[in-house]
């Protein structure tokens, strides 16, 4: 049985009178210890999935399970990054971690909630920075404290909801390789959304593209067989690389181009639609 299952999940919203249909008989299987990257460009539904895995959202037909069990709200299982950091200002590194594990371990003593606090801030490289406000940090140390504060939680998945994608990109591909490394050393089985095919080849075990919205729903699995740790430099020089973003960018592509007929198709009968699609480089 795998970790997370959705099964025909399908999502829309009330646009009016009409329902615009989000998301469409998306089928996702996670396994324990798997890392998954979603990969689809803005307008996609790529946040509606998030909330429904999240339970924030329930779907409006199909399942959702974790460990076979049905997902009916958030839950400490599933812990999530964001890509808008969500720290409090006025608190410190690591009074902003505390704030979780105190919520969570309620049981431990202060002494052993701040030691296993400190042990997740020197996890992502920030113990130097313990003390330090927010606004005393670059974006991707701030982004280092979301993910130290998501996984001194302890969740059985961590959920990555484009958690890079407001950096410039001189840091976001230093904090990619830092990422990968904090992934390995935890062992959590991950799910990445994200917009960047290469930031999901670097990452994950296997990548999935999100076709383009509305209706939009999961294509074929990729499964990357690249040896790890892996090397942005190392890979822009690897053929499989190479082979599998071909085929990644070419699904997607693929998408848009069936997105279009099916937007140019309603509005020749009249049906109502939202298709707003960004265009993946």
């Amino acid at each position: 049985m795998a970790l997370l299952e959705l099964d025909a999940i399908s999502k829309g919203y009330a646009n009016g009178r009409a329902v615009t249909e989000v998301l469409h008989d998306v089928n996702l299987h996670i396994e324990e210890g798997e890392f998954v990257a979603i990969v689809g460009s803005s307008g996609s539904g790529k946040s509606t999935l998030v909330s429904l895995v999240t339970g924030l959202f329930a779907p409006d037909s199909g399942s959702i399970r974790f460990r076979g069990k049905p997902i009916t709200g958030p839950g400490r299982d599933r812990g999530v990054v964001f890509q808008n950091y969500s720290l409090l200002p006025w608190l410190s590194v690591i009074e902003n971690v505390l704030l979780a594990v105190d919520q969570v371990f309620p049981s431990l003593s202060k002494p052993k909630r701040r030691e296993h606090a400190e042990r997740y801030i020197a996890m992502v490289g920030l113990a130097a920075a313990a003390d330090k406000k927010p606004s005393q940090l670059s974006g991707g140390m701030r982004q280092r404290v979301s993910v130290a504060r998501a996984l001194a939680m302890e969740p059985e998945m961590l959920i990555l909801d484009e958690p890079l994608s407001a950096l410039d990109a001189l840091t976001r591909g230093k904090l990619q390789g830092e990422l990968e490394r904090i992934c390995r050393e935890s062992g959590k089985t991950i799910l990445l959304i994200t917009n960047d095919v290469d930031e999901g080849l670097l990452l994950a075990d296997r990548i999935i593209p999100l076709s383009a919205g509305p209706r939009a729903t999961l294509g074929a699995s990729f499964t990357v067989d690249i040896a790890r740790p892996r090397e942005r430099r190392e890979l822009n020089h690897d053929p499989k690389f190479k082979e599998l973003r071909a085929a990644i960018i070419g699904e997607l592509l693929e998408s848009r181009k069936r997105g279009r007929v099916t937007a140019a198709k309603a509005q020749a009968l009249r049906i109502p639609t939202t298709s707003s699609v960004e265009v993946l480089p």
